[in-house]
């Protein structure tokens, strides 16, 4: 049994300070975990001591402009080009040329952007939630695969991805509910999937028409924690580092479509090292089950294995069992060489 002791770090370059945290052999073949909105690396809580213990050396940044790592004032500065040169600036730092990268939410277009425009630094890719093709090409991408049966274009001209448009609408005022109550604004998002939503407009959809996330409040209503997500202990670790650095660095990944859109232009589209792909059964946002939206991943990965968690959007924390599982089922059959020697 390897050593499963977490370990807090810092690497530093002239261009960006990246805080990560550490487990595991540091010899051992290196997995780099990627948050998304609004968490940190501490969001992967229950897979660094798991693969740490398989002898995996296990790393999970926090992002730009999350806890400690280096926090910046302009939308541009978390275009998916600045957040790629930081992964790439972290995997240099560690003195490793390949990794098996595992993302989700925002995290997940930077694993994909890793994968298409740095294939060399990939030795296989892994996503939950947000599939191939889809987010990191820009919001025209993902408006494309809406579902109109469920979303009709004059009823819900941007689906369930409403909320994207509304930050390019009323950024300031998104910011400044999230900012109003931190601890309450992530004690409401981290629940668990309800499968009672399925076949219904995503809540999201609906966030331009009622004036907000939570409509006319001007701070997240007080829901009880979710204990099957988070504990309090995580609740308070996320509020703080929101509370410090403010929702304006984690808001602005919703502001760099544009850019995102040109970062890939013209980049091959074809993924050839091995691909995972955790469809989350009760994501009812990224709806990735039953809609067309997983569908030009699975047209342009060579080596695409796909597995359902039955769980909500927050799938690490929900279920984390089911996740580590599936993670390590796919390490050892489409990528046994990379498997930790005895």
């Amino acid at each position: 049994m390897f050593s499963t002791a977490i370990e807090s770090q810092l690497f530093e370059t002239p261009r960006h300070r990246t805080h990560y945290l550490s487990a595991g052999p540091v010899d051992g073949p290196l997995l780099i975990f990627v948050h998304g909105w609004p968490e940190l690396s501490r969001s992967w809580r229950h897979q660094l001591p798991a693969f740490a213990a398989l002898g995996f050396r296990v790393v999970a940044p926090d992002l730009r402009g999350y806890g400690q790592s280096s926090v910046y004032s302009a939308h541009g500065d978390y275009a998916q080009s600045e957040v790629v040169a930081d992964m790439l600036e972290l995997i240099d730092g560690l003195g490793r040329e390949r990794a098996v990268w595992i993302g989700h939410d925002w995290g997940s277009p930077t694993v994909w952007n890793l994968a298409r425009l740095h294939p060399s630094r990939c030795a296989g890719v892994a996503n939950l939630c947000v599939p191939y093709f889809v987010l990191e090409n820009g919001l025209d991408a993902a408006l494309a695969l809406v579902d109109r049966t469920l979303y009709p274009e004059a009823e819900y001209p941007y689906g369930q991805w409403d909320y994207m448009k509304f930050y390019q609408e009323n950024f300031a005022r998104a910011t400044a509910v999230f900012e109003a109550d931190p601890y309450r604004t992530v004690k409401l998002l981290f629940r668990k999937g309800d499968p009672a939503d399925a076949d219904k407009p995503a809540f999201t959809s609906a966030v331009r028409r009622q004036g907000g996330w939570f409509g006319p409040l001007d701070a997240a209503p007080d829901y009880p924690r979710d204990n099957d997500v988070v504990t309090e202990e995580d609740l308070q670790i996320y509020a703080e580092a929101l509370g410090r650095n403010g929702f304006f660095g984690p808001d602005s990944y919703y502001m760099n479509h544009g850019a995102n859109t040109a970062l890939v232009a013209g980049a091959p589209e074809a993924l050839h090292m091995p691909v995972l792909f955790l469809h989350a059964r009760y994501d009812f946002v990224c709806e990735t089950v039953e809609s067309r939206l997983a569908d030009p991943m699975r047209e342009r990965c060579a080596a695409l294995t796909e597995h359902i968690i039955d769980s909500g959007h927050w799938m690490a924390q929900e279920r984390p069992a089911a996740v580590n599982a599936a993670l390590a089922r796919w390490l050892v059959t489409a990528l046994p060489a990379y498997w930790p020697a005895p």
